[in-house]
């Protein structure tokens, strides 16, 4: 495959490749720096779970590539987003709205936390998988809605030729995010991001929409950005891992490792949260709230992000500029202090 000159040489080998990307906010308070300089790839059949608590940029960072800001005032304000369009290589950060409307949906697709806001509430359902195909494949009305039965089917959905004529409102919620999945997956994508698409439903149902990512993903060898906050997902189905805090990437590496052994403070106590990783008390496991709130995004940050919540914080943390460094071939974190989160 050849790709275009200009293309940065990540690009080549990755599905996605990210380079450096600010996204903020233009907001009555001020400017809201959202994503600032965050840099990734991801592959052909990879999965790369973005961890991090609500605020941290992490489902900013899934629109900008896909460039949906609507009318929040969102804007991309630098870096590269190189997107490798079947024989060529675009930055979708400055294509035109045309270029990137035939590209999202069709290359690129999404699925959303809550489907119920997704969904349009007096459509079939059929009718609004068969929009896609209709409009990116070239498909007529009862070709796209044989489709969108197969598609059903694909995803686990019982009784599909008759479900197909239902509406939203008649679907359970875990029914809804398949139906989300069946119309990402209509146009046979080359990158998928899943936005935290299990929030919304309870655990056994949360089980079975990861399993059946997994599954599509592996078939389909998909590129998929996976949004989460819940670190315990990561290690079962994750390839790697990009943990994100206040708009940075702090740590990244292969997803069980960063798991098994984090190398920053910030991720060592997203593990803490997690019952089956917390520190023994009594004999018993005891998850541990992080102490403390996101900084303000409004505010310069100076030094560390995370030094007003790190017990390991020092002068030189609070003061001095921080870099992503690579502590191993696979591995790289935000750190002046990782040695001692490694002991």
């Amino acid at each position: 495959m050849r790709l275009t000159e200009t293309a940065a040489d990540g690009a080549r080998d990755a599905i996605i490749d990210v380079r450096g990307l600010k996204t903020s906010f233009t907001t009555p308070l001020g400017t809201l720096k959202a994503v600032d300089g965050v840099s990734f790839s991801v592959g052909e059949s990879e999965m790369l779970a973005i961890v991090g608590e609500s605020g941290s940029g992490k489902s900013v960072t899934g629109l900008s590539i896909m460039r949906l800001f609507g009318r929040t005032g969102a804007h991309i304000d630098a870096g590269e987003l190189w997107f490798r369009s079947q024989d060529s290589a675009v930055d979708l950060a400055r294509l035109d709205e045309d270029r990137m409307a035939r590209i999202r949906g069709q290359e690129i697709a999404i699925i959303f936390q809550d489907p119920m806001s997704s969904l349009n509430p007096v459509l079939t359902i059929g009718d609004q998988i068969g929009e896609g195909l209709r409009v990116h494949k070239g498909l007529s009305r009862a070709q796209a809605q044989q489709a969108a039965i197969a598609l059903l089917a694909r995803v686990g959905i019982p009784d599909a030729a008759e479900r197909v004529s239902a509406y939203p409102h008649q679907f359970s919620g875990g029914m809804r995010q398949r139906v989300m999945i069946a119309i990402a997956l209509a146009a046979n994508p080359r990158l998928l991001i899943a936005d935290e698409p299990t929030t919304a439903l309870d655990v056994t149902i949360q089980a079975q929409i990861v399993a059946l990512l997994k599954a599509l993903q592996r078939d389909e060898r998909m590129a998929m950005i996976f949004i989460t906050h819940d670190l315990a997902l990561v290690s079962d189905i994750a390839d790697r891992v990009a943990v994100m805090y206040a708009g940075e990437i702090v740590e990244t590496g292969p997803a069980q490792e960063v798991v098994e052994a984090p190398r920053h403070p910030y991720t060592r106590a997203l593990v803490a949260c997690m019952a089956r990783h917390a520190p023994k008390q009594g004999g018993r496991r005891r998850p541990k709230p992080i102490p403390g709130t996101l900084p303000d995004p409004y505010a310069p940050h100076v030094g560390c992000r995370f030094a007003p919540r790190c017990p390991l914080a020092d002068a030189d943390c609070r003061t001095s500029a921080v870099s992503l460094d690579a502590i191993s071939s696979e591995r790289a974190v935000r750190c002046l202090k990782w040695r001692q989160v490694a002991t």
